[in-house]
């Protein structure tokens, strides 16, 4: 939040010269003649300290509303919008309801950061990135919640080599077997096959009370874990009795030199965003 520095501590002082204390040659002589009246002293002069009030600039909770406006999810009616166009293409396509949908930032395995939008329906994690500046739908990822065997919660961490290291807490949700992935899916930067997804707050949580509740993480465990486990209680699959695995561990992002991730995450490349004008 920004707001105007506290002068809580500091003192008014007077820059009174001595000399100014002392009466000038007409003072004394007015003084002179009024000796025979009885001279009444004057009253002291009370100084009062100015209060010291700390004011914002904004009267909201929420720092740097500027920067705000750059996102372009956070214009008027983006996210509403969002929203109802998926809502229209799930019922359409698989007739199912949504029960929640959250904004999130994905994390890819090359530690890029991705914005994205994640729904939850009976039996369906969707995964879609949406371009909020030409508000469409680019691509839809659908999940099924029988598929998901672990979820995982912690801090990041990287190989001891890692040039780009990232703080904070994510989750990582499970639904094949990273082993299993050949090594040429492992290091493409642009692989779409990983049998995983982590994801991490949205930047602009604190921007809002509406923002606050759909990027919450926190939120949206709450809501995937039951619902996953209530598709296992009710899947017909064979060898699916295991039910649903929720641990609390280091999430490991296995990056080394990061150049890509440093330039990309640095720029924002993974979100609509103003970036301003190109020309000369």
């Amino acid at each position: 939040m920004s707001r105007i520095g506290s002068f809580e501590g500091f003192q008014p002082v007077s820059l009174k010269r001595e000399e100014d204390d002392q009466p000038s040659e007409t003072d004394q002589l007015s003084m002179e003649e009024r000796e025979p009246e009885t001279q009444v002293p004057a009253p002291k002069q009370i100084s009062r300290l100015p209060s010291v009030v700390e004011s914002a600039l904004y009267p909201n909770p929420y720092h740097k509303p500027y920067l705000s406006r750059k996102y372009f999810v956070t214009r008027p009616g983006a996210i509403e919008t969002a929203i109802e166009d998926l809502k229209g293409h799930i019922t359409k396509t698989s007739g199912e309801t949504i029960q929640g949908f959250w904004l999130l930032t994905e994390i890819d395995h090359w530690n890029n950061e991705k914005e994205r939008i994640l729904l939850i329906t009976e039996k369906t994690l969707l995964i879609c990135k949406y371009d909020f500046i030409m508000l469409c739908c680019v691509q839809l990822q659908w999940i099924p919640l029988s598929a998901i065997y672990c979820i995982c919660l912690g801090k990041f961490s990287f190989p001891a080599m890692s040039l780009d290291k990232r703080q904070g807490e994510g989750l990582r949700i499970y639904w094949g077997s990273p082993e299993q992935q050949s090594l040429l899916v492992r290091w493409n930067p642009w692989s779409t096959e990983m049998p995983f997804a982590t994801f991490t707050e949205h930047p602009m949580k604190y921007t809002s009370e509406k923002f606050l509740e759909i990027c919450k993480l926190s939120a949206f465990t709450s809501k995937l874990v039951p619902a996953i486990q209530n598709t296992h209680k009710n899947s017909t699959e064979s060898g699916r009795g295991k039910g649903l695995m929720v641990l609390t561990e280091p999430i490991l992002i296995e990056t080394y030199t990061g150049l890509m991730s440093f330039i990309g995450n640095r720029n924002k490349l993974g979100y609509s965003l103003a970036r301003g004008s190109i020309g000369f």
